[in-house]
């Protein structure tokens, strides 16, 4: 990658600038409290997060639809732990979930600071799988809207990285183009993979603390993104 060549960056948000883990785990506390569940917030999560995992892939593949992700993934969490939740109750937590997940706003460790370095010097701009509603309120809530140009939103495309076409739409939206531009994700798959197929250059932000492969451009901190841009 030749960085005098970049002229857009793209970015990924959940887990890359916004910390949904932080983020998710403190709306489940909250909307447990709210709904009078003593169930200890440790043992579920243990058991939600690898679940959660499992339906967002699906999810991305299209094998399962948004309202059984929200429904399931909660369903299957509680059914591990055999702990007896209604029906009734699983759905009113999916859809307190969605509506209380905004009201934190944890950025990764660095995100404002790489955000305000990089301001001014690219155009940048965002591509994200995930729910319109929610997306857009995390950006607006955590006041980073302000830095992107674009905004390029799964749900809205009807694709999900690392399909093509979800990149080729942001790219038209951004008039950008592939060789002079650069995404940056946690996602091995969705976003690097997804990236480096149509063209444009990655750097994997390594939040997963992966092994990626040699010819891959890993950093482990945001603030590392300066070596590169």
């Amino acid at each position: 990658m030749n960085k005098n060549n970049i002229t857009d960056i793209f970015f990924d948000l959940d887990n890359t600038l916004w910390d949904f883990d932080k983020n998710s785990n403190l709306t489940f506390i909250k909307i447990f409290e709210l709904n009078e569940l003593d169930i200890d917030i440790n043992i579920f999560l243990e058991a939600y997060h690898p679940i959660n995992k499992n339906y967002w892939d699906l999810y991305r593949e299209n094998k399962v639809s948004k309202e059984k992700l929200r429904f399931y993934r909660l369903a299957d969490t509680f059914k591990k732990l055999k702990i007896e939740i209604g029906d009734s109750m699983i759905k009113k937590l999916s859809f307190d979930y969605i509506d209380y997940l905004s009201d934190f706003n944890n950025l990764i460790p660095g995100a404002i600071e790489i955000l305000e370095y990089l301001d001014n010097k690219y155009n940048m701009h965002i591509i994200t799988n995930g729910f319109k509603e929610v997306q857009k309120k995390k950006l607006e809530k955590s006041t980073i809207t302000k830095y992107f140009k674009t905004i390029t939103i799964s749900e809205e495309v009807g694709y999900k990285k690392p399909n093509p076409i979800i990149f080729d739409y942001a790219l038209k939206k951004a008039n950008a183009i592939n060789t002079s531009s650069l995404m940056i994700g946690d996602s091995y798959q969705a976003d690097i993979l997804g990236a480096i197929n149509v063209g444009i250059n990655a750097i994997l932000f390594n939040y997963h603390n992966i092994d990626p492969n040699d010819n891959i451009i890993s950093v482990s901190t945001l603030s590392d993104l300066t070596s590169y841009l």
